[in-house]
């Protein structure tokens, strides 16, 4: 697979190549360059095999924790470095998040995909930092927004004269500690002439636990995913670790990277059944 031939396909998501969904996918943070490795490594067999069009992605810092002792990051530059190793040898599209005006700018210098957090994604002024830096802008959809408000986050970066802005549906607040997954965002989003991701491992966590460690249900995610796709989803954000009861953020919704196979297999099975 050329993956750059799907990477310049990618502001038309609705359209790639290969008819088939986008997939980002990664561990949650970067703890080693060994780590990244081994993932992009085990996934890129994979979606050649199905021309799946494949971003990776991982954090280089993490700057919503629950707890002051979690674990951020191995430090800005060092990580930004990994992430432009995975994207120069594996030539690779690679997608990471931010959350200042000044992390835009550093980020854009070695990322391909701007990234902005759920949580953020109603801060104008780094929305139109991120837009600025002429790269594609992944905007989750906030737990507390309904589908219908990411136009306004839409327009922000549009206004700025960057059409190529994603929007990403992960959920929302179902009480304190859970969240549910409403596919009707999914078209909805889709109105505002945008591609949409649906991420799946995100969206499947249990936040604000007493324990200070954000919980998951990752055995459904197959459930949602499968889903996703079945209701036009455009592609899928999903973090995968090798061991996820070691990772160091998100280990309790992340996929298990030996089983990202076999959820593929299925799901790109969905994906051609719904478009014959």
């Amino acid at each position: 697979m050329n993956t750059t031939k799907y990477y310049s396909s990618l502001k038309s998501l609705k359209h790639p190549s290969s008819n088939m969904f986008l997939l980002i996918a990664g561990p949650c943070v970067i703890e080693s360059k060994e780590l990244l490795i081994e993932v992009v490594e085990t996934i890129l067999p994979i979606v050649n095999q199905y021309q799946i069009p494949f971003i990776f992605k991982s954090s280089y810092r993490k700057a919503n924790r629950s707890s002051k002792d979690s674990f951020t990051g191995l430090g800005d530059e060092v990580a930004l470095e990994y992430l432009q190793f995975i994207k120069e040898q594996y030539n690779l599209p690679v997608l990471t998040d931010i959350h200042t005006e000044e992390e835009a700018y550093l980020a854009a210098n070695y990322v391909d995909v701007l990234q902005i957090p759920a949580f953020l994604c109603r801060q104008t002024s780094l929305l139109e930092a991120a837009a600025d830096t002429g790269k594609a802008i992944n905007i989750k959809k906030g737990q507390f927004m309904g589908p219908e408000a990411m136009k306004f986050a839409v327009d922000k970066v549009t206004s700025r004269g960057n059409n190529d802005v994603w929007l990403t549906e992960r959920g929302t607040t179902f009480g304190y500690q859970d969240l549910v997954v409403d596919m009707r965002s999914i078209p909805i989003m889709q109105s505002l002439q945008v591609p949409v991701i649906l991420d799946v491992t995100h969206s499947l966590q249990k936040p604000n636990q007493v324990s200070g460690v954000t919980g998951g249900h990752p055995q459904m995610i197959q459930t949602i995913a499968s889903a996703g796709i079945a209701a036009g989803a455009d592609g899928l954000f999903i973090e995968t670790h090798p061991n996820p009861s070691v990772a160091k953020s998100d280990g309790a919704n992340m996929l298990a990277l030996p089983m990202l196979e076999q959820l593929l297999q299925r799901l790109v099975r969905i994906r051609e059944a719904i478009i014959k």
